[in-house]
């Protein structure tokens, strides 16, 4: 039986073709070459990611300062404020400016807004680059009511397959998190950052600016599985969500009792699902899936993160 990536090229499988976004590794306002010595003494040189500051506005209000790589900050606004609850679907929003300047990113909406009382509640969590989330974020654990969808096997496969082979900022420098939206076999949007829930809501403001139905879709994750990872993907309705990474002990429990199907730890042939197993079918032989070549290996790949 010919392996995975061989039978997509006999096939005649393009493996960036579905992507709507992808990853642009060579934008210049991304990463940047720097000096360096090496292990040996020598000089040499090294790609690193840019980080810069992106203060984002609600109407008038000033919500968060975050760091970011830079690029779509439209996105990443209307991301952060529907998974911090400050927006809703149903909100009416009549612009989204960025100045590129000042860094600053402003949404505007239909309907006043004041979420004085609420900032000052914040809670920091684990992820990368100060991350926050809120209390009443875990209603929608509570509320959680996910589609009794079904994950192919083979859809995972090809999935890490495709990712892996994706030119992307992080094989290009390091030091960054990717977040993959995918539908069946195919992914769809991929978007990176040097924080892990950057990505995210990246996606979840994408999803609510196109109107994407998330009941079909898989959360593919470089990340950590943590009670803030399980929270968003919940938050925006997919019922399954990948990570090449481990899991923590509250992100377990919080997969568990909303009924998310969490998969980990999945690097070749492995994989482990420690919620919502009822959705996975075991359709691929694995004796036709190759084991992860070291040069796609990213952080946690021997270890978990």
């Amino acid at each position: 039986m010919p392996a995975l990536g061989a039978k997509l090229r006999e096939e005649g499988y393009d493996l960036l073709s579905s992507y709507i976004i992808r990853p642009n590794p060579l934008d210049p306002r991304l990463s940047q070459e720097v000096e360096a010595i090496d292990q040996t003494g020598a000089k040499t040189s090294t790609r690193v990611v840019v980080e810069r500051p992106l203060t984002l506005y609600l109407n008038a209000q000033e919500i968060v300062t975050m760091m970011t790589i830079g690029d779509h900050p439209d996105y990443l606004a209307l991301g952060y404020l529907l998974n911090q609850l400050m927006l809703t679907p149903d909100d009416e929003i009549t612009g989204v400016d960025f100045d590129e300047e000042l860094d600053v990113v402003v949404v505007r909406t239909e309907g006043r807004t004041n979420f004085e009382e609420k900032l000052k509640k914040r809670t920091l969590t684990s992820g990368c680059a100060q991350g926050t989330t809120f209390g009443d974020l875990m209603e929608a654990i509570d509320r959680a009511k996910l589609p009794p969808t079904r994950v192919k096997t083979s859809w995972l496969y090809r999935l890490q397959h495709v990712i892996n082979q994706t030119p992307s900022l992080y094989l290009e420098a390091g030091a960054i998190h990717g977040c993959v939206l995918c539908e069946e076999d195919r992914p769809l949007v991929y978007m990176e950052d040097v924080g892990r829930h950057n990505a995210v809501d990246k996606i979840a403001g994408w999803m609510l600016q196109t109107r994407c139905h998330p009941s079909n879709k898989i959360f593919y994750t470089t990340g950590r599985l943590t009670s803030e990872m399980v929270i968003k993907t919940v938050r925006m309705g997919i019922p399954v969500l990948v990570s090449r990474s481990g899991f923590t002990a509250w992100g377990v429990e919080l997969a568990q009792k909303a009924g998310l199907t969490l998969i980990g730890r999945m690097r070749g042939k492995r994989f482990t699902v420690v919620s919502g197993a009822e959705r996975i079918v075991f359709d691929e032989d694995l004796a036709g899936v190759e084991e992860e070549d070291a040069r796609h290996r990213r952080k946690g790949a021997s270890a978990d993160e």
